[in-house]
Order: C-alpha cells, then sequence, then structure tokens
C-alpha cells in the first residue's frame, strides 16, 4: 500500500517538516537520529540540514528513494533502511534521538516499539512523538480508520515507562502535510527524555 501510495513525482505528505517536531527542535542535541516511518523523509532532511546525522527506516522502498532525493536537493545525507517495523532492530543505547511522526502500527507491535526506543536511547536522549488520537476518527482527515492504530495519552504514558516526558498532552490542531494530512485534527504530542538506562 505505500509504495503504491509513494509511486507519484509529488510529495505526498509534503516536504516541509512536522510542525510538532520543528517547535522542539531546538531542544534536540545533535547527535545521531532515528526516523521511524520515515516515508518520503520530509522529517529527516529537516534533522540533516541541523546537523543531525540521521537514519531513516521505512518499509516502503519507493518512499525512502524519494526521500534521498529529497536529502540530494538539500545539500545532505540521510541513511536510509528499507525495514518492517515488526523486525528492525533498534540497538541499546545508541541514539541521541529518535522520531516518530504519525507512525501507526498495530498496538502489539507499539507496545513493543516504544520499549525498544526508550532503551534505544542514550542517556539524555529524546523522543519525539505526534500521532493521531481515537478522536480523529471522528475528523475525517487523515490517519488510519483502525483504532488499534491510534493512540492515547494514557496509553503512551504506560508504553513509554522509564522514560521523563516534558511535553504531553492531546490537543486539537490545524494539519496540512500534503494531500492525506489536511484540516483539523487531533493529536497526541510527546516530548520524553530518558534520564537513566533502561534494557528493552
Amino acid at each position: 500500500m505505500w509504495d503504491a501510495r509513494y509511486d507519484t513525482p509529488e510529495y505526498v505528505y509534503g516536504t516541509e517538516p512536522n510542525k510538532f517536531l520543528r517547535s522542539v527542535a531546538d531542544k534536540i542535541s545533535r547527535g545521531r537520529c532515528l526516523c521511524l516511518a520515515e516515508g518520503e523523509g520530509r522529517n529527516a532532511v529537516y534533522l540533516a540540514t541541523r546537523g543531525h546525522s540521521v537514519l531513516a527506516v521505512d518499509s516502503s522502498a519507493v518512499g525512502l528513494k524519494k526521500a534521498r532525493r529529497l536529502a540530494r536537493e538539500n545539500k545532505v545525507e540521510v541513511e536510509t533502511i528499507v525495514a518492517d517495523l515488526d523486525t528492525y532492530e533498534i540497538e541499546n543505547n545508541i541514539f541521541d534521538s529518535i522520531i516518530s511522526i504519525f507512525c501507526h502500527v498495530p498496538s502489539s507491535l507499539r507496545k513493543k516499539l516504544h520499549r525498544n526506543c526508550a532503551a534505544g536511547l542514550k542517556i539524555g536522549g529524546v523522543f519525539v512523538l505526534e500521532a493521531y488520537t481515537p478522536k480523529q476518527l471522528q475528523y475525517g482527515t487523515g490517519g488510519p480508520k483502525d483504532i488499534d492504530r491510534l493512540m492515547s495519552l494514557d496509553i503512551l504514558r504506560v508504553e513509554l515507562q522509564g522514560l521523563h516526558l516534558e511535553h504531553a498532552i492531546e490537543c486539537e490542531r490545524m494539519i496540512s502535510e500534503g494531500n492525506f494530512h489536511t484540516g483539523p485534527g487531533h493529536v497526541v504530542q510527546i516530548f520524553a527524555v530518558k534520564n537513566e538506562s533502561i534494557m528493552a
């Protein structure tokens, strides 16, 4: 499905970074950064232009090919890996930041993924997330139609145990990110810091 969606000359989610990510970018120390479900690369390229060493992971080879093109156009480098998040292994204590923007996977996988993200961060590393909440089903302006893939703040407080949540809210905001995220939406936003060692 994702290869088919990305198989077009245009960037279907745009080329500008996610607004929440941009708002917290100054709080993300330069270093090794992992971008999950990165698709066409808009967030990875933005972080690379800010001096981060970025690894973008996505299941779509078509999307990541466009990500590499976007990186070249912006005169930066982004490493890409085609992988499904259910089998991709995040090494412990190696990333300075992990970015999860609209990464909607089944809850059974998400619990494992978030646990591995916490373990994958170095001490002092940050985790940035924005995702649609179950209330998004009332909006119809983007995101999955499967409630199991949507996230609430209460769910994330449990799944991200071990990280200090410096910013953690649910809110409605206007979203303008390409053809598939357009209009008012209901999201959860997380900016979290790893303060102590966590094993996956």
